[in-house]
């Protein structure tokens, strides 16, 4: 695995084209940094507005990483043979309990 310092912008470039949910955070969050409205006079306004974009940001990497994750789950129980998930049930539930007399 590449370490965070040592990656190429092709690379960086490459992987912002595969989730494009981060994609448009990363570019939401360069035009904060850029000031791109040209509405952030203050320096309180843009580190508010910086600290939206990079929470936003970090949402979408979560939400990527989860599916992700997800799909390589479902992928590893599909290939052991140890998920059915079409079909009927076989069980028709919990049989009552005796009743006391």
């Amino acid at each position: 695995m590449t370490r965070p310092d040592e990656i190429s912008d092709e690379e960086i470039v490459r992987g912002l084209s595969e989730p494009p949910q981060i994609r448009q955070r990363v570019a939401s969050l360069l035009g904060a940094v850029q000031d791109a409205h040209g509405d952030l006079k203050r320096a309180d306004d843009a580190e508010q507005r910086l600290s939206e974009e990079l929470r936003r940001l970090g949402q979408k990497a979560m939400q990527g990483w989860a599916e992700r994750q997800v799909r390589i789950t479902e992928q590893e129980l599909r290939r052991g043979g140890r998920v059915h998930r079409e079909g009927k049930k076989n069980s028709c539930g919990t049989p009552p309990s005796a009743t006391s007399a």
